[in-house]
């Protein structure tokens, strides 16, 4: 099995593939929507701007179905900017690997004496693989959605916000904050353990080699199928959650 270098940095252990790949991710994330945006036509509009348009309107409808219908326009970019985001970092993984051999000691990698043992005198170092894929970045996306939850519901509806933790009687409040905590957990843990156990399984059919094309050709599309699916449940979720702590109006109709 691969190991992951490990920069140490004031303190901190950066995990050099999971660095990289999200530092990508951003990128393509920002680039494929600066370019969406460059050159609008409604005459004769480009395949990236009819694309664009769809996803935008996927995303609406998304929003539109967790909370009512005027409520929806604040929150379009916060739901473009997850579902492209999650998306591309549960692919980035899929095209290619990139994997080198040492046979020597480099504490600046995490790569010790006892590691070198434990491999027979020679370690395969990944340098990518699916930021997702990393608990540490799911777990901050997931607290972020979780920040972000909390500030609009004290912001803008803080008194049945805060109402809310004690329904429906006041002894339930310690239920209610259990659940408060664990809808961050299931997010993180969801989106990682779908992504980590798929590039788990991409290791494994790599071990075979040529007997394994097949297997890697349909677990590949699979896989594009399974991180639209987790890029979806992701930000519907989120914008669920922001739906029941953020907007209470009972005269309106989705």
């Amino acid at each position: 099995m691969h190991e992951f270098p490990v920069l140490e940095v004031g303190g901190l252990h950066i995990e050099i593939s999971t660095f990289l790949a999200i530092t990508v991710s951003a990128i393509i994330t920002f680039l494929l929507a600066r370019l969406a945006v460059r050159n609008l036509s409604v005459e004769n509009p480009s395949k990236l701007q009819n694309f664009m348009e769809w996803v935008v309107e996927f995303v609406q409808n998304t929003i539109a179905s967790t909370m009512p219908l005027r409520r929806v326009k604040p929150f379009v970019a916060l739901g473009l900017t997850l579902i492209m985001f999650i998306f591309i970092s549960n692919l980035l993984g899929l095209p290619f690997g990139i994997v080198t051999e040492t046979h020597s000691v480099n504490a600046a990698l995490g790569v010790t004496q006892e590691l070198l043992n434990e491999h027979g005198g020679a370690v395969e170092l990944a340098w990518w693989k699916s930021p997702t894929a990393d608990i540490n970045v799911t777990a901050g996306l997931a607290v972020i959605v979780f920040v972000v939850v909390h500030f609009l519901g004290l912001k803008l509806n803080r008194k049945h916000y805060i109402k809310h933790y004690f329904q429906p009687y006041w002894f339930f409040a310690p239920l209610n904050l259990i659940e408060t905590i664990a809808k961050p957990l299931t997010l993180a843990l969801r989106l990682y353990a779908n992504i980590f156990a798929g590039e788990v399984l991409i290791a494994t059919i790599l071990m075979l080699g040529i007997a394994g094309t097949p297997f890697m050709i349909v677990w590949q599309g699979f896989s594009i199928f399974v991180g639209a699916i987790q890029a979806f449940l992701f930000t519907i979720l989120t914008m669920v959650y922001i739906s029941q702590a953020a907007i209470h109006d009972e005269n309106e109709q989705h």
